[in-house]
């Protein structure tokens, strides 16, 4: 059998690139509260919110994530978010959609349970500013891309896991430098007063509550790492004749 050097290059590229997998928890999450005067937050609370309040006001929780560990140049086959619920009514779906704008997680502690908010202090995300209270969203609520990266179906307390194609391109895009890392936005049923649910955030005391993401992803290979497997293919070849 011939092999070009083409062939054995490729043959080499994909004996030495391999999947490489790493979670991480949220670098910073916050609760966009609907209010006219932009002046509730929950910066360090132990919950995120999404849906509508019993008494028809809107929440939209924000996570972004660190992806410093991920090498430039690697190949994101997958991503997933996991959130953990402790509270929730009904069954609705769910969607994650890629912020435009970067925001900030100030010092604000609503306390538990934390649903109404509290007063935002500097830096925080709130309804009407990214950073309370010096920039503020293009479009009060926040500035997100209007389709889906993914989307899932919330019926009740438990565990919940976002993936798919338009996640992984998120995390691709962010990781190439083709927009700011700015993380998702989370919106659930904003038609239905009193559907609203309840996400553990990186502060909760629990662990296992907290936000996590994991990333599937292929590294480009190390100089050198290609000519070793090549020559390693080689001598397999040469022995056999």
């Amino acid at each position: 059998m011939r092999w070009t050097a083409a062939v054995l290059a490729s043959v080499a590229v994909t004996s030495v690139a391999c999947a490489d997998l790493i979670s991480v928890g949220a670098a910073l999450d916050n609760t966009l509260y609907e209010s006219t005067a932009g002046s509730l937050s929950n910066g360090q609370g132990a919950y995120v919110f999404s849906g509508k309040t019993s008494q028809g006001l809107i929440r939209r929780a924000l996570f972004q994530f660190d992806l410093s560990l991920i090498p430039a140049g690697s190949t994101i086959t997958s991503a997933t978010l996991t959130l953990h619920s402790d509270q929730a009514q009904g069954a609705a779906t769910y969607t994650l959609h890629r912020l435009l704008a970067t925001w900030g997680e100030g010092t604000s502690d609503a306390g538990a349970p934390g649903g109404a908010g509290t007063d935002a202090t500097t830096g925080d995300a709130t309804w009407l500013h990214r950073f309370h209270a010096t920039s503020t969203w293009t479009n009060a609520g926040g500035d997100f891309v209007a389709s889906a990266s993914a989307s899932k179906i919330v019926a009740g307390a438990g565990t919940y896991s976002w993936s798919g194609t338009g996640l992984a391109q998120d995390v691709q895009t962010w990781l190439d430098g083709g927009a700011t890392n700015a993380g998702w936005a989370l919106l659930g049923n904003e038609a239905t007063a009193g559907s609203a649910v309840r996400f553990g955030s990186s502060e909760h005391a629990t662990a296992s509550m907290r936000p996590e993401l994991t990333i599937e992803y292929t590294p480009v290979p190390a100089p050198g790492a290609v000519g070793l497997g090549a020559l390693a293919l080689l001598g397999g070849l040469r022995r056999r004749r």
